[in-house]
């Protein structure tokens, strides 16, 4: 076994991707493993690109040895999407979202592993609307009404994710407007194999008239989630704020997630809070899919409130993180 701090390490998770040095997940998972007295789980950040991967998942279904035991990983980019044909058995919500953000290392006793794979971010990202929804008796996010209309930005992994939540809240019209939505892992396949009718489309951030487009979508709608990463969505925010005046503000009770957490708030968010939008801020929807990974590899329900704790000091630490 492994010592560290004075403590005998007897179980390991890690947050892997490409770069993974900001990654926050660090913060909660030990926070969750503090408050459940697990003294022997270590839980770490393991840059990895695509050629290590496969020796990495070799290293975490392979029989105990002398070291810690592999109880799992969370998956950040690149790999939420490449990851599904490296496993043995994948959860059919993450199948058909087409991404995991999990890899549990399921074995009996000391045997080799079966790796499994599970989306958690669809749960982070309901329960974060729904939390911030939940400020406004009119949000149609938690039951008021009927999310009629919402807008994804972005057409990767993550808004994959987004589509699945919103299907789960009921939303009706949904626009992925993107740069591009052709080729595999785009949200337009993962729109059809979820069954929902999406409209695709194409964002040219150089074209003033393209984001005057994509802005009065956002206005007009009940929930916009931004999956970009930090400062992709730049070009909007003045587009947005012009067609949020015309429109004198957000719809009751509407709500935007921006995946990003810092910096915060992005300038498409701000533009959204100053015009009385209610805002879901990155970390929020971080917290919430960290919470039934952590369950899921320790098989415990963690300490939530430990957590948002624990993440709101490292994000006022002075390294700046983006997103995980």
């Amino acid at each position: 076994m492994v010592e560290e701090a004075g403590a005998v390490v007897r179980h390991r998770a890690a947050v892997i991707g490409q770069p993974v040095s900001h990654s926050l997940s660090p913060a909660l998972h030990r926070a969750a493993y503090a408050g459940l007295g697990l003294d022997d789980w270590s839980y770490e950040r393991r840059e990895t690109d695509s050629e290590a991967l496969p020796g990495l998942l070799d290293e975490l279904a392979a029989p105990v040895g002398a070291g810690p035991a592999w109880a799992g990983l969370s998956v950040t980019m690149p790999h939420k999407q490449v990851l599904l044909a490296h496993l043995d058995v994948v959860d059919p919500l993450a199948q058909t979202v087409g991404a995991v953000n999990t890899v549990i290392a399921q074995r009996s006793g000391t045997g080799g592993a079966l790796l499994a794979g599970f989306n958690t971010d669809v749960a982070g990202i309901v329960d974060a609307l729904r939390k911030t929804a939940a400020r406004s008796a009119e949000s149609p996010v938690h039951g008021a009404g009927r999310v009629s209309s919402a807008v994804i930005l972005g057409s990767g992994a993550t808004a994959c994710s987004a589509l699945a939540a919103l299907g789960e809240i009921g939303a009706g019209r949904i626009t992925v407007a993107a740069r591009r939505h052709a080729g595999p892992g785009r949200a337009l396949g993962a729109a059809h194999r979820m069954g929902l009718d999406i409209e695709a489309l194409t964002w040219k951030p150089a074209d003033p008239a393209s984001s005057t487009e994509v802005a009065q979508r956002m206005a007009a709608a009940d929930v916009v989630i931004s999956t970009l990463p930090a400062h992709a969505a730049d070009p909007l925010a003045d587009p947005l704020r012009r067609a949020l005046d015309r429109a004198d503000g957000t719809r009751p009770g509407a709500v935007m997630l921006d995946v990003v957490y810092a910096p915060w708030p992005t300038a498409v968010a701000g533009a959204w809070a100053d015009a009385g939008g209610a805002l879901a801020p990155g970390w929020l929807m971080l917290l919430h899919q960290a919470v039934p990974q952590v369950q899921l590899m320790t098989g415990q329900r963690p300490d939530i409130g430990l957590m948002r704790t624990a993440l709101l000091a490292a994000l006022t630490a002075p390294s700046a993180p983006t997103a995980d």
